[in-house]
C-alpha cells in the first residue's frame, strides 16, 4: 500500500530516504512485541499458584472437618478469600500500577505472594502440631483451628497479593493487541490446568506420608500427614515457576521507562494520592453497557461456581461415598476419588486452553462463555440427579457405590472441566479489552473484574452452610441455587454480549 508521504517526497533523493525511518520504526515496532513463547513462559507462574489451590479445594474443606468444625460452618472459613480479594486485590492492583521498583511495577508484588503462600502453607500444614504443643486433645483442638484460620487467611490475601499483578503483567506485555491478550489469557488458563493436574494427583495420592515420614507425628495422622506433605511439594513447584516467570518478564521501571500509564490509572483524579477505593468505584460511572454486562456475567458465572469449588470432594465423600469425617474411611476414599475427578477435570479444562482462541475467534467470546455456562448448570442438574439416585439405591451407610455411580460423578467432573477454563481466561480477556477506554491501569482493571468474583463468593460463603442445613445439611440446596445462576448467566452471555466481539480487535489492526 502506497504511503501519501512518499508521494510527495519521490520528487528529492534526499527526502525519500527520509521517508526509511517511519518504515524501520514500523518494522521496530512489530519486533517489539512480546514473543509468545516468552508469553507463555510469563504465565508458567499461574501453575505454582494453582498448584496450592488445587490442594485447598480439594483437601481443606474435608481438614476443617476432621479438625473438628461442623459442615453448616465450614463453608464461613472460606469467607475469609473473599473478604481479602475485596480489597487486596484491587489494592494490589492500583499500587502495582503505580510502582517504581527498579524491578518493575508487578514483578515485585509476584514475590512477596509467593513467598507468603509458602509462608502460610506451612502454618496451615503444622496447625495440627502447633496446637497440640499449645495443650489441643484428639477431641478438642481449639489452638489446632485458630492456628489453621490464621494460616488460611494468609494464603488467601498472598493468593490475591499474586494473581492480580500475574494477570496484569500480561496484559501489560500485550498492550492493545486484543487478539494477544487472549491467546495470554488461554496460557494463564493451560497453566492454571497444569498446576490442576498436578495438585489434584498429589491431593488424590494416599501415600505422601510414607515418602515424608517425619510428617506423622502424635497429632498429626496419616490424612494429615498427606497434606503436610503435599504442601511440602507445594513449596517447590511454586518457587520454581515464579522464578521461571520473574526471569522471563522484562519490565522497563516506570520511573525510566517515560509511559503515562501511571497519569492514565488516575482516571479524572490524575492524583497519585487520590483513595483508590474512591477512584475503583468512581470508574463505575463511566462503564458502558458492555461492561456492566461483563461484570453481571462474571458474578453470576460465580454464583455458580463457588458452591461446586467448595465442597466437590465433600460431595462425593458424603453424598456418593454415604461417609463422614472422622467415621471410618468410606469419606476420605470419596475425598480421594474426588481429587481424581478433579484431576480428570483439569485435563479438559488444558485441553480447551489450548483451543480457546481459535473458538473465541470462530464463535464469540460472549457466545463461548454463555453456551460454557448453560453446559454447567446441565452438569449440576445432573450432580443433583446422582444424588437422588444415590439414596435411593440404599448403599449410602452400608457399603461402598456401585461403580457406575462413581462413573457418573466422574464424568460430571471431567465435563466441568470445558466451562471452567472459560471462567479462567474470557472474563479477564474481555474485561481487559473493554475497560482500556477508560484509562484504568491493567491492575486496577482486574481489581474491577475482582469485585465481580469475591462479592458474589461472600454471598455463598454465608450462605450455603445454612441454606443446606435448612434442607437437611446435605452438599444439593447449594448446587440447585449454582444450577440457576450458572443458567441465567449462560443465557445473558449468549444475547447480551455481542458474538462478534471476540473479531473486532483483528479488524481494527
Amino acid at each position: 500500500m502506497t504511503n501519501p508521504e512518499t508521494r510527495h517526497q519521490r520528487p528529492r533523493q534526499h527526502r525519500r530516504s527520509k521517508a526509511r525511518p517511519s518504515s524501520s520504526a514500523a518494522r521496530a515496532a512489530v519486533r517489539d512485541r512480546v514473543p509468545l513463547r516468552l508469553l507463555l513462559r510469563v504465565a508458567s507462574v499461574a501453575g505454582g499458584i494453582q498448584f496450592g489451590w488445587a490442594l485447598q479445594l480439594s483437601l481443606l474443606t474435608p481438614y476443617v472437618q476432621q479438625l473438628g468444625i461442623p459442615h453448616v460452618w465450614a463453608s464461613i472459613i472460606w469467607l475469609c478469600g473473599p473478604l481479602s480479594g475485596l480489597l487486596v486485590q484491587p489494592l494490589v492492583g492500583h499500587m502495582s500500577d503505580r510502582c517504581t521498583s527498579r524491578f518493575g511495577r508487578r514483578r515485585p508484588f509476584i514475590v512477596g505472594g509467593a513467598l507468603s503462600i509458602i509462608v502460610s502453607v506451612l502454618i496451615i500444614g503444622h496447625s495440627a502440631d502447633i496446637g497440640w504443643w499449645f495443650g489441643d486433645t484428639a477431641k478438642h483442638r481449639p489452638w489446632a483451628v485458630g492456628v489453621f484460620v490464621f494460616g488460611f487467611w494468609i494464603l488467601d490475601v498472598a493468593n490475591n497479593v499474586t494473581q492480580g499483578p500475574c494477570r496484569a503483567l500480561l496484559g501489560d506485555l500485550t498492550g492493545k493487541d486484543h487478539r494477544r491478550t487472549r491467546v495470554a489469557n488461554a496460557y494463564f488458563s493451560l497453566f492454571m490446568a497444569i498446576g490442576n493436574i498436578l495438585g489434584y494427583a498429589t491431593g488424590s495420592y494416599s501415600g505422601w506420608y510414607k515418602v515424608f515420614a517425619f510428617t506423622v507425628t502424635p497429632a498429626c495422622n496419616i490424612s494429615c500427614a498427606n497434606l503436610k506433605s503435599a504442601f511440602f511439594l507445594d513449596i517447590g513447584f511454586i518457587a520454581l515457576t515464579t522464578y521461571i516467570s520473574i526471569v522471563a518478564a522484562h519490565e522497563v521501571p516506570l520511573s525510566s521507562s517515560g509511559t503515562p500509564h501511571v497519569e492514565e490509572a488516575a482516571g479524572e483524579s490524575g492524583t497519585a494520592g487520590e483513595a483508590f477505593m474512591w477512584e475503583l468505584f468512581g470508574t463505575f460511572r463511566y462503564f458502558s453497557t458492555p461492561i456492566w454486562t461483563i461484570l453481571s456475567v462474571t458474578a453470576l458465572t460465580w454464583i455458580g461456581w463457588f458452591p461446586f469449588l467448595l465442597f466437590d470432594t465433600d460431595w462425593m465423600g458424603r453424598e456418593i461415598y454415604g461417609g463422614e469425617p472422622n467415621e471410618g474411611p468410606n469419606y476420605d476414599t470419596g475425598v480421594r476419588m474426588g481429587a481424581l475427578g478433579l484431576l480428570l477435570n483439569s485435563v479438559v479444562l488444558g485441553i480447551t486452553s489450548l483451543l480457546m482462541e481459535r473458538l473465541c475467534r470462530k464463535r464469540g467470546a460472549g457466545f463461548v462463555w454463555g453456551i460454557s455456562n448453560i453446559l454447567m448448570a446441565v452438569c449440576f442438574v445432573a450432580m443433583l440427579v446422582v444424588t437422588y439416585v444415590a439414596n435411593n439405591i440404599g448403599y449410602v451407610g452400608k457399603d461402598l457405590p456401585p461403580t457406575g455411580i462413581v462413573i457418573a460423578a466422574l464424568i460430571i467432573f471431567t465435563v466441568l472441566g470445558f466451562p471452567l477454563a472459560i471462567t479462567y481466561s474470557v472474563p479477564y480477556a474481555l474485561i481487559s479489552t473493554h475497560i482500556q477506554s477508560l484509562g484504568l491501569g491493567q491492575g486496577l482493571s482486574m481489581g474491577v473484574l475482582n469485585l465481580a468474583i469475591v462479592i458474589p463468593q461472600m454471598v455463598v460463603s454465608l450462605g450455603s452452610g445454612p441454606w443446606d442445613q435448612l434442607f437437611g445439611g446435605g452438599n444439593s440446596p447449594a448446587f440447585a441455587v449454582a444450577a440457576v445462576a450458572a443458567l441465567v448467566s449462560g443465557f445473558i452471555a449468549v444475547l447480551a454480549i455481542p458474538r462478534s466481539g471476540g473479531q473486532k480487535p483483528r479488524s481494527q489492526v
